[in-house]
């Protein structure tokens, strides 16, 4: 089979759903990564696969496809139906699978789709999805036993009541505003805030795979918009917004402004050190060093990992550590829940947070160090050239800086000032970012690395 390579990414398998995810492509990929999981079970043992959907339009003939593959391979398919990522993580927990897939664009464009995996409780990424690739492009053997079955189990009772357990937030007084964005986390979202005793002010919460009022992307501020009006005209305490699949989480505060995840992360990890003190919390290389400080001015061993949630779940598991996130939203709990990404049960524990509180999430940021940050610039660069500019840019800066390298190049200029430059897993782009206690500073670093930057690139294309 001719396979287009840039679909298998580090983390997933994505692209445009009409043109390079054919129905042949997904049952082939379904086929192989059934392979894969029986190679790693006991022999003889009859194995399940929970597959997931989004809300997508393409989904339900993606779902075909690949049920189809994973059968024809003798696996047993769990059909749970169509809703957020965290609901097939949740599922995989629950029925004890040995593996789940998720059919699934996650925050991009309606006409995208593609395939979160994982091979028993873990994801499966990187080198694995690059030999997945490769069983695809070749002729499988026949499978020797019978065919898997598929049959349908609805988990979503369960997931909504375990998002919501413990979370007693009936009689707070809190007022939340919550835009789904027409995702697949809307009706789930809403069922679990109501189980939990709240009554949220609901926008754009039904599922409509098209998109038709906004991209669901809250990393996006354009996207926030309606939110954010929403927040400011009803005095509402905060605002939720979730992703297409709902495994990110954005947040407004009271006055409008945006909780970028880094700031969210300072609030969880508070929490989570009051009770467990000295615990290992986890953030990525383009969070604020406020973070890192924080973390470790409470008490808590604070760990600069790599992005990408394949990444943070594997060295959240080495580390074991209680909670780690990424700037985009991405919010991992293993204190008192399963260690995934889930935007769902992550707004309940904001929301608990200021019920307990009974203060905004302002007030409860008011004592952080005021820095000035960058948001996270993206500069176009070849995929055969990216990672060795950013390795060019590292050896420059090593040799008058401390550089952290465990994805890119963070270099810390002193006074708590920092630049980022790291290769993108998922396009041909470099991503910068920059934090200093000026705005003068934190531009001058900037114009300073973008000039090196442009250097490196102009040099190796010579």
């Amino acid at each position: 089979m001719l396979v287009p390579a840039h679909v298998f990414r580090e983390y997933d398998i994505r692209g445009i759903a009409d043109r390079e995810l054919s129905s042949d492509l997904i049952r082939a990929t379904g086929e192989a990564f059934a392979a894969a999981v029986i190679e790693q079970a006991p022999k003889g043992k009859k194995l399940s696969i929970a597959v997931g959907r989004d809300c997508r339009l393409s989904s339900s003939r993606l779902f075909e496809a690949l049920a189809e593959g994973l059968t024809r391979a003798g696996v047993d398919v769990i059909d749970i139906g169509v809703g957020p990522t965290p609901l097939l993580y949740f599922a995989v927990h629950h029925l004890d699978t040995d593996g789940g897939v998720m059919i699934t664009g996650s925050h991009n464009p309606g006409d995208e789709n593609g395939l979160k995996l994982m091979k028993g409780k873990a994801s499966f990424f990187g080198e694995e999805i690059r030999h997945l690739r490769d069983r695809v492009a070749l002729p499988l053997p026949r499978p020797s036993g019978p065919a898997g079955s598929i049959r349908k189990v609805d988990v979503s009772e369960a997931y909504v009541a375990r998002v919501a357990e413990g979370m007693e937030l009936a009689g707070s007084g809190l007022r939340v505003v919550v835009d789904a964005g027409n995702g697949s986390a809307g009706p789930l979202g809403i069922a679990a805030l109501r189980r939990a005793g709240l009554d949220p002010d609901a926008l754009f919460c039904e599922m409509d795979g098209r998109f038709p009022n906004h991209h669901p992307d809250p990393t996006v501020i354009e996207n926030l918009a309606a939110l954010i009006a929403r927040v400011k005209e009803t005095k509402a305490s905060v605002g939720i917004a979730w992703d297409g699949d709902g495994d990110r989480l954005g947040a407004v505060d009271a006055t409008g402004e945006v909780v970028w995840g880094d700031k969210l992360m300072v609030l969880f990890a508070r929490d989570v050190l009051r009770h467990r003190p000295g615990a290992a919390i986890l953030g990525e290389v383009k969070c604020s060093q406020t973070l890192y400080d924080d973390i470790e001015k409470h008490g808590g061993r604070p760990i600069l990992w790599k992005t990408g949630h394949s990444n943070i779940k594997t060295k959240m598991k080495e580390e074991g550590a209680l909670l780690a996130g990424e700037m985009s939203g991405h919010l991992f709990f293993a204190d008192r829940y399963y260690g995934y990404d889930d935007g769902i049960y992550g707004a309940l524990r904001l929301l608990q947070i200021l019920a307990q509180s009974k203060k905004t999430i302002g007030e409860l940021l008011a004592d952080l160090p005021i820095t000035f940050v960058t948001p996270e610039l993206r500069v176009q660069c070849p995929d055969d050239l990216k990672f060795e500019v950013v390795d060019r840019v590292r050896d420059r800066y090593r040799k008058k800086y401390e550089v952290i390298d465990v994805d890119g190049a963070r270099i810390l200029f002193g006074d708590g000032a920092w630049g980022l430059v790291r290769a993108s897993n998922t396009g041909p782009v470099l991503v910068l970012r920059f934090e200093a206690r000026t705005e003068r500073r934190r531009d001058e670093l900037r114009a300073e690395v973008e000039k090196a930057v442009a250097e490196e690139r102009k040099a190796l294309m010579a």
